[in-house]
Order: structure tokens, then C-alpha cells, then sequence
């Protein structure tokens, strides 16, 4: 089965490059696909996750993050997004994953049973769930976690307050729990 996150961490303690294969073994897939979903290019892609890898290890240690998930995925995210930038690439595809670092308190004691089709189950859990929201509700949603948009373009975009936003964002994360709750994902 997959290591622990903590002994993975060891190992980036240790200067043990090992630390980078069960890293991949683990969250590969998944950074390949924030990755993907922002660059729509599988070649930029594995570039992307190439440069993830050399992230982590640079930046761990000192860092020992306490959620070895959310801090590989953001980095891919953040690696990701300048890459397009640089690119000057087609628009983010409105599919693109859910932005792991600041959904994760919705969805931290999933982690634990994350494999690639959990990914998938979660992503299309997320799409049902979304699916029977109000419009506001749901577009505040998928413009903060599937564009990265601040809250300050999604006021602007919707002519909301900066607060109705992120009351919304707050309320729709909630209900996104007792849903996946309901569902079993979430413990």
C-alpha cells in the first residue's frame, strides 16, 4: 500500500531522495491532473509535475507541512498557473479540479481513503452536488475553486459585496460537508 505521509516527510528530512517516488506513487496522478485541468497540455503537464517534485523537496525541510496533500497540490496548482500565464495558453477549463488547499477543511478526513477513483467519485460527487444549488451559490463556487478567482473579481464579476461572497463560500462549503457526510466520504 501507499506510505504515510509522516514517514514520506522523514524521508525529505533524511535528504533521502526516495521521498520523491513515494510521493509520486501517492499523489502523482493527482497532480497531474490539477496540472492538466489548468494547462490543458499533457506535455507542460509532466513538466509541471516534474517541477513539483523538485518543490517539495527544496522546500521541505525546513517546512514539514501538516498536510502533505494540500502542500504538493498547491504547489502544482501555483507552478500550474504561472506556466499558463507564461504560456499565454487557451482559458482555464471550467473542469479543472478543486482548489485542494482552501476546500480542504471541507474534505481533510477524506484524505485518509483518497485512491485515484475516490478522486474521481469526489469530483463527481462535487458536480451533483453543485448541480442542485442556486445559480448564485454555485457560481461563487465554481469561479473560486475551479478558476481560482479572488474574492475581490468574484464581488466585482457578480456586482456582489465582498462579504455576501465569502458568506457564500463559507455556507456552500458547509453544506458541501453534510453532503459528502450523507454520502460516507467524509468521516
Amino acid at each position: 500500500g501507499n506510505m504515510e505521509d509522516s514517514k514520506i516527510i522523514d524521508l525529505y528530512f533524511e535528504r533521502n531522495e526516495k521521498a520523491i517516488d513515494e510521493t509520486d506513487i501517492k499523489y502523482g496522478k493527482l497532480c497531474h491532473n490539477i496540472a492538466l485541468n489548468i494547462l490543458c497540455s499533457i506535455e507542460d503537464s509532466k513538466e509541471c509535475v516534474n517541477d513539483t517534485y523538485l518543490g517539495v523537496w527544496n522546500k521541505i525541510p525546513p517546512v514539514r507541512p501538516s498536510n502533505l496533500m494540500a502542500f504538493v497540490c498547491k504547489i502544482t496548482k501555483n507552478l500550474a498557473l504561472k506556466r499558463l500565464d507564461y504560456n499565454k495558453a487557451q482559458k482555464r477549463d471550467s473542469s479543472a479540479t478543486v482548489s485542494f488547499d482552501e476546500l480542504n477543511e471541507t474534505i481533510a478526513d477524506t484524505r485518509d481513503v483518497f485512491g485515484e477513483e475516490d478522486i474521481e467519485k469526489l469530483s463527481r460527487m462535487i458536480s451533483d452536488f453543485l448541480s442542485k444549488e442556486k445559480e448564485d451559490s454555485r457560481n461563487i463556487f465554481i469561479r473560486r475553486y475551479w478558476f481560482f478567482d479572488s474574492v475581490s473579481d468574484i464581488a466585482k464579476r457578480y456586482l456582489f459585496s465582498e462579504s455576501k461572497v465569502k458568506s457564500s463560500l463559507f455556507n456552500t462549503r458547509n453544506r458541501l460537508r453534510a453532503y459528502l457526510e450523507k454520502e460516507g466520504l467524509v468521516i
